[in-house]
């Protein structure tokens, strides 16, 4: 997913990220920088479901919160990010945030998740590059970054630590849990792991299983990002601006770009035009949208971290609510709550049959609601109209 938000601020500076800045060997935000709007909860050492035997130690979550939480605890609504998405749901890029709220048209003062009236609460995932503890943060032996020695983590870890800053936060169960793509499936194992502490979930754009299709997309991206000698194995943390693996990773970025939009949205935006100026016919040239995933890499690689794509990408592979529960109709037989699932009519990473399977499984699902829109998978971001209005009816009729 396309969740960038506003391209805007450096970390302590009022002046963007240019074009011909150097690339950082990662753009993981680590303690040195400006904290933003960021709280920290130390939420200890964490048992990691796929090494029986392994704890994660010293994890740190990033998080934020808008609203004030009432005293029953239950006025809560958590927002789960998608794979390059981080904390900063809503507002203004500042120091210490590079972009603006991913997810502003949704989020925010009279708005569907309303800030003025319910406690709103996003963290970075485990292994993000935004403040949660990730490969670029400090081992707890050395204090060097994890790197290569960052463990495979799995969706059901990064929901436990969501489950246990629910717990640090006083909340009782949220009213509702949503999110786009991996937002969604965390919303869809929430129900699972954590019955009784979340009433609701409106999961966009997501599935309760990835397929081998979704899988061999992702396989893709992260064997570009190993590909790249600068990658050094995932250790890379020490090398110079321009010299970390931003080829590989922006390759991994310019492969899942093209599954975020539609076909037709890229025919029609570029056909087979040339970037002004080029001549890619045995010229040397571009094409118009060769020019378009070129500066989506380069803007990924101004804000994001090369492990940490992979390790989430991994973790998005390890979705399936049934592995290990008799398969996805038993695991969510159980699950009574309300559900709103929400589909792009024109999404080819996450296609509508998805969302139809997850309609069948949940009882409490009434029928797939589509957003209709030529862009594909981002078309939760552009056609934030027809998805503001599915949300914001549906949270009101929430107890």
């Amino acid at each position: 997913m396309d969740d960038d938000g506003i391209e805007t601020d450096a970390w302590a500076s009022d002046e963007g990220p240019r074009a011909d800045d150097p690339i950082p060997a990662s753009a993981a935000w680590l303690p040195e920088y400006p904290v933003g709007r960021r709280q920290f909860f130390d939420l200890g050492d964490l048992p990691l479901e796929a090494d029986p035997l392994g704890i994660l130690r010293g994890v740190r979550v990033a998080y934020e919160t808008w609203g004030t939480l009432n005293a029953a605890g239950d006025n809560a609504i958590y927002v789960a990010h998608a794979l390059t998405g981080d904390s900063h749901a809503t507002g203004h890029s500042q120091a210490g945030h590079l972009t603006g709220g991913w997810w502003n048209a949704m989020v925010g003062p009279g708005k569907p998740v309303d800030t003025d009236r319910y406690f709103v609460v996003c963290a970075n995932v485990l292994g993000g590059c935004q403040g949660t503890t990730g490969p670029a943060s400090a081992h707890p032996d050395d204090g060097k970054p994890w790197g290569s020695r960052f463990p495979y983590v799995t969706m059901r870890d990064l929901v436990n630590v969501e489950i246990a800053l629910a717990d640090h936060l006083g909340i009782s169960s949220y009213k509702m849990i949503t999110g786009p793509s991996m937002g969604g499936m965390r919303a869809i194992e929430w129900t699972v792991m954590a019955p009784g502490r979340v009433r609701s979930i409106a999961p966009v754009g997501a599935t309760p299983a990835v397929t081998a299709d979704q899988i061999a997309w992702s396989t893709g991206q992260i064997a570009a990002i190993k590909a790249d000698p600068k990658f050094r194995g995932g250790d890379f943390y020490g090398a110079a601006d321009n010299d970390g693996p931003h080829v590989g990773m922006g390759i991994a970025r310019m492969i899942a770009h093209t599954t975020y939009r539609s076909e037709n949205e890229l025919a029609e935006r570029f056909g087979r035009t040339y970037q002004a100026g080029e001549n890619p016919i045995g010229g040397g040239g571009r094409f118009a949208v060769q020019s378009y995933l070129e500066h989506h890499a380069r803007k990924l690689a101004r804000r994001f971290d090369a492990n940490t794509y992979i390790r989430l990408a991994q973790a998005i592979q390890s979705h399936d609510v049934g592995r290990g529960r008799g398969g996805l109709e038993k695991a969510l037989a159980t699950v009574k709550i309300p559900a709103l699932v929400v589909a792009v009519d024109s999404d080819r990473l996450y296609p509508v049959k998805n969302s139809e399977l997850l309609d069948s499984l949940l009882s409490g699902s009434d029928g797939v609601k589509l957003v209709h829109s030529d862009v594909g998978h981002d078309g939760f971001l552009v056609e934030s109209g027809q998805l503001n209005a599915f949300v914001a009816e549906f949270v009101e009729g929430i107890e």
